[in-house]
């Protein structure tokens, strides 16, 4: 009989020393459980324990314990049951007859099968399976995370005077004094926003300003900084404010995606129950992006031709735009295949074993810089492969370091926000899947407004021509003159520029206006009466406005049907674009005094 030294009170395992299949398991196995159980190679150790014997060591790895000896699958499960989160595999085992037989072959199976078993692990998991840390990743997270909102901060802080402030298109106080008296004492809560306590330009600007240098501190902050939570706070409040201010200007999905990476930056650690929340996010900005276009219908997603469209309708493209647009179009059906491909298949693998979840981050942060060289998608491309940094380990970034093990407040924090996050997201891609929740939507609405969980999907239905809006001034009513904007197409012979990842706002509000009429367009009309009292920090969002800037007694605008040029034509002419004229958008005005 076999005997367990009172000198050992730990279990021991005894396993092959000479299989580098099983030295990779009880490496991983030896650094979760610590010294609550040992790990001894047969070879040398059975003089310790003279009831056990080499055959059986060579069919199985031993579990010696103070009350009870176990082999293979059963061991295996013993093992893992001191990880504590799989105790439930030895419960199974030891309850269900059915089970335990089928591991028992699938443990035998493997076991007859090491070598195979060891080119399977290292494809992987690499040369080693070990826990992964995360220290290094969520550093270079909330680095990058702080970059963005530097960018977000500053881009909005150009415009804002223009765009929300007392002569801007569309002034916040007047905004405010709406939703108020629409609202009454719940405006707060639905339009969320510090401005509630003031809204001068002092004060928007201040709030922009004032965000870039928060986040300038959290750029710049100690990787172990205890001030990481105040700041990506700070930084969540000061955001939420100006994207629930800025109205239509702030409105875009990117806008949401940095308040929900922001508002789970607040409580990141090195830790896999709270990093995993940013696999989860960029998840759904992948699968979901995916699923809008297939559930829309469009026609042109379903017969991969999209792209052939996509480049030249976008919003603000890119130099780039142009010489895809000339592909042919077997190259952009491919190309929108392998599209469907990475948002569709891809982004299951961010929860695989670490080096499968590395090549899904490669994937993706591929498809990003694809997009990012042919459209200006202001820093939502930067954000999206931002997200991709915590697919990576300390392992991959430059060295392993010992895996952060939550503590019991800790962790019951991490179940919390994981239960919030999914409480709202699960229901909403149900959604989309079809599967639709009774009581979801009222469950989700009171924290809607906040924007810590969102629902994506960039051009669901693919825009197949591009109308262009031209805005004109005239003092007589008779000349027109053009106001010209800074990044949107306009003149032909003006190439397509690199803005991203600065956003010029009404640049991108004016493609959207173009689809529709200006009665669909509330906006509108108040920015045409900004031009007719010419407005200073209106004025400042073009290239170039008429008559110096003075107030022009007339506006109107027309629309035209803007396509890229052929490279016959472009050799011929130097133009990218070509236009065809489509009538009046705007009708001529002006205001009843001048």
């Amino acid at each position: 009989m076999w005997s367990l030294p009172d000198s050992t009170p730990p279990p021991v395992v005894l396993f092959d020393g000479d299989c580098s299949f099983c030295r990779l398991w009880v490496g991983y196995w030896s650094e979760q459980t610590g010294e609550r159980v040992e790990y001894a190679p047969w070879q040398g150790s059975l003089e310790r324990f003279p009831g056990v014997n080499e055959q059986e060591c060579r069919r199985a790895v031993q579990w010696i314990g103070p009350e009870r000896r176990a082999s293979g699958a059963e061991a295996v499960f013993l093992i893992l049951a001191t990880f504590r989160r799989f105790a439930w595999l030895l419960w199974l085992y030891r309850k269900s007859p059915a089970f335990a037989s089928f591991m028992e072959w699938g443990y035998a199976l493997v076991a007859a099968h090491r070598t195979a078993g060891y080119r399977v692990t290292r494809f992987l998991w690499g040369n080693s399976v070990r826990v992964s840390s995360y220290h290094r990743p969520v550093l270079w997270f909330r680095r990058g995370l702080a970059a963005i909102y530097i960018f977000a901060f500053a881009s909005f802080g150009m415009q804002a005077r223009g765009l929300i402030g007392a002569n801007g298109i569309l002034p916040l106080g007047m905004y405010l004094g709406v939703a108020k008296a629409q609202l009454g004492a719940a405006a707060p809560w639905r339009i969320p926003t510090l401005f509630w306590w003031g809204h001068s330009d002092y004060v928007i600007l201040y709030v922009a300003w004032g965000g870039v240098g928060v986040a300038f501190l959290a750029l710049v902050a100690r990787n172990q900084s205890r001030w990481y939570p105040a700041l990506f706070a700070l930084l969540f409040v000061y955001y939420l404010s100006l994207v629930s201010g800025g109205q239509i200007f702030m409105g875009y999905q990117w806008d949401f995606l940095l308040l929900e990476a922001g508002f789970l930056a607040i409580f990141l650690r090195p830790a896999k129950s709270r990093v995993w929340l940013l696999h989860w996010l960029l998840f759904r900005l992948m699968f979901e992006s995916a699923l809008a276009k297939l559930a829309s219908h469009d026609a042109t997603w379903h017969d991969f031709t999209a792209l052939t469209f996509h480049y030249e309708t976008q919003p603000l493209p890119t130099p780039v735009a142009w010489f895809i647009h000339q592909a042919p179009v077997w190259f952009q059906k491919l190309s929108a295949m392998a599209m469907f491909g990475v948002e569709l298949v891809v982004p299951f693998l961010f929860f695989a074993p670490r080096r499968i979840k590395q090549w899904a981050a490669c994937t993706t942060l591929a498809l990003q810089l694809l997009i990012a060289l042919t459209g200006n998608y202001t820093f939502f491309n930067l954000l999206a492969m931002v997200l991709c940094i915590p697919l990576f380990d300390d392992a991959a970034l430059g060295g392993q370091k010992p895996a952060s093990r939550a503590k019991p407040a800790r962790l019951w924090l991490s179940i919390a926000l994981a239960a919030l996050v999914l409480s709202i997201s699960v229901p909403q891609l149900g959604g989309m899947l079809g599967y639709d929740l009774p009581g979801a939507t009222e469950m989700m609405d009171p924290l809607t407004p906040f924007g810590i969980v969102n629902q994506y999907g960039l051009f669901a239905s693919m825009t197949t021509t591009r109308p262009e809006i031209q805005v004109e001034g005239s003092m007589d009513g008779e000349k027109w003159e053009t106001y010209v904007f800074r990044y949107k197409p306009g003149p032909l012979g003006r190439a397509p520029g690199w803005v991203a990842p600065f956003q010029p706002r009404l640049d991108w509000q004016m493609w959207f206006a173009a689809l529709r009429t200006f009665k669909e367009n509330p906006w509108f009309a108040r920015f045409m009466v900004a031009l007719l009292q010419g407005s200073p920090p209106v004025n400042d969002l073009f290239e170039k406005v008429p008559f110096g800037g003075a107030r022009p007694k007339f506006v109107r605008a027309t629309v035209d049907l803007y396509r890229f040029t052929t490279p016959a034509e472009r050799a011929r002419t130097g133009n990218w674009w070509k236009r065809e004229p489509r009538g009046v958008y705007f009708p001529a005005a002006s205001l009843r005094a001048q």
